[in-house]
This record gives structure tokens, sequence and C-alpha cells, in this order.
């Protein structure tokens, strides 16, 4: 695209790049009832919470949600905003099983479709490749065949003659996705010791909004950087300016999570009208008065990283 515009009178003026940035109203305010929905990040890391804290105060119903599940899941589950879920797995890590998914899986108040680890990556990545399927071993000799009646399999068409699972692509609507650092055209940055996964919803998607820690003008990325950024800014639609954005969860290595915040978080699943009591406590009043309510960027950036 031209970075020139023409004026009246033929003058050649500059224009200014194409900016992407949206509040997070405006970039929810694009999704639609139904959709199918990816979930980046994965349980308790680097998840785009301050997105999904802004889907909870939307009217969005009726969502497939696609993720390797934390308190994004639990949370929309606990909303009523889900009517299926494609996952892999939906924990905490030190808190096993996140406890609104489980209220919800075992009322069967949602629709699930559940995957081996390796069958939901490589779902994604058919999706990405445009493909209708890819072949894999994951799954075989499993019970997620017998209790996933969409599976088949495929035999090699070469001498082998091999028999695989024709893993189906996990096609999205729109994607969700929290990184360390984005500019204004959608060019990412996203740092840490486990960035698995957000570049393959983001070419699983038709629409991804991301939001970011650190907001530039434009990035400028060298050698080393460029291994940074996963995923072209050209499948990227909105940027989200959003310090904190990924808290309770964690975003190395900007802050850890905050575990005291996820106890009490579970804690509220036990108790009558924990739900309710959560949302007027900390989703209810916005973002800003989110960070406040669980001590704002000074402690969310010195929560320490969890080490494995």
């Amino acid at each position: 695209m031209s970075q020139y515009q023409q004026a009246q009178g033929g003058e050649r003026v500059a224009s200014k790049p194409f900016d992407k940035t949206r509040s997070a109203r405006d970039a929810i305010a694009q999704l639609r009832d139904g959709m199918t929905l990816g979930i980046g990040g994965w349980g308790p890391r680097r998840k785009p919470m301050s997105l999904v804290r802004e889907i909870l105060r939307s009217p969005l119903k009726d969502l497939t949600v696609v993720s390797y599940g934390g308190p994004d899941v639990g949370m929309l589950c606990a909303a009523g905003k889900v009517k299926k879920l494609i996952f892999a797995f939906v924990t905490m890590d030190a808190i096993p099983l996140e406890p609104y998914y489980r209220k919800a899986r075992e009322s069967g108040a949602i629709e699930i479709e559940e995957y081996d680890e390796g069958m939901f990556e490589w779902g994604l990545r058919a999706a990405g490749m445009r493909m209708s399927f890819l072949p894999t071993r994951c799954g075989l000799a499993t019970d997620v065949l017998a209790k996933n009646p969409r599976l088949k399999t495929i035999a090699s068409p070469y001498a082998d003659g091999e028999v695989y699972v024709a893993m189906p692509a996990l096609n999205l609507d729109a994607a969700l996705i929290h990184v360390n650092e984005s500019d204004r055209l959608g060019n990412t940055l996203v740092r840490g010791h486990d960035v698995f996964f957000d570049h393959l919803f983001a070419r699983a998607s038709a629409h991804t909004i991301v939001s970011t820690e650190v907001l530039h003008d434009r990035l400028a990325v060298d050698a080393d950087t460029a291994r940074q950024n996963p995923f072209e800014r050209y499948l990227v639609q909105s940027v989200v300016h959003a310090p904190g954005g990924a808290h309770p969860t964690y975003l190395g290595p900007n802050y850890g999570w905050d575990m005291e915040h996820l106890k009490k978080y579970n804690a509220s699943a036990s108790e009558e009208n924990g739900w309710q009591k959560y949302v007027e406590e900390f989703i209810s009043g916005g973002e800003e008065a989110y960070l406040a309510k669980v001590g704002g960027a000074e402690r969310i950036s010195k929560l320490k990283l969890p080490v494995f």
C-alpha cells in the first residue's frame, strides 16, 4: 500500500500508516453471537484475560470456544457464554481442574469436543494451512476415537499402508491473543520460554484481536527480535493496549501468575452465589477498576514467575 495519497491540486502528501488500535470494547463489538472463538495461551499462561473480561461485560452468547483452557474457559462457562467447548484440557496447573469448567461439564450445560493435546495442535495447523484435515498418529488406540464420533481414520496411499487419525481442521471465526509488545500496524513480539500455540490460533482464524502489554507506534525488528515475531501483521485486525492484560495468568518475562487471586477465584465456585460475587467485585466495574482491585500495575509487575 502506498504511503502517499493524492491531495487536492495534485500534491502528494504522506498518509498515516494503517492504525489497527481499538479499545477493548470496540474490538469485542466486532464479534457476533454463535461464533467459533479461539483463545490463545494455554492453561494459566499468556491468556488474553482483559479481552475475556470484556466478553463477560458484553451481550455475546452461544459461542463455540476453542482453547487449551484455563480460567478463560471457566469464566466464559460460568457466565453462560459457551454453547460448545473444543479443547484438549482446562486447568490452572497448581489448581489442577478449573472449577467453573468442572461445574459446566458435570451439569451438562455445554457441548464438548475433546482431543488429545497433539491432535488439537494438528487441528489448528490444518486450519492455518487451509487443509480440511491432517493425518496424525496421536489418538490411535485411545478412547479419544471412541468418544468422538467426528473423528475418522485414513490409510496411507503409499506402500506402507499405515492408518492415521484424520484430524479435522479447527477453523476459527475469530481469535484472541495476548502478546508482550505490538505496534499499531499489528506487528507483535512474543517473549518468554513457553510461547506455544499463539501463532497457530492467528493462522487458523479469519479475524484476530491482539491485546498487548506495550504499544509502539512502529516496531523496529532486527534479526534477533524477528524470532519473537511469530505471525504476520496481515493476520491481525485489531490491537488493544492492555497492560496487565494476562492477569491473573502469567506472561513471561513481564510477570508471574497471581496465585492468591486464582485461589480466591477457585474458592468462589464453592460459595453460594460465588460467581455473581466475583463478577460484582472484579468484572462489572470495567478494566481500570479491575486492575485497581488486584493491586495495580506495580503489584502485577512484581508477581514472581513460576518455576517448573
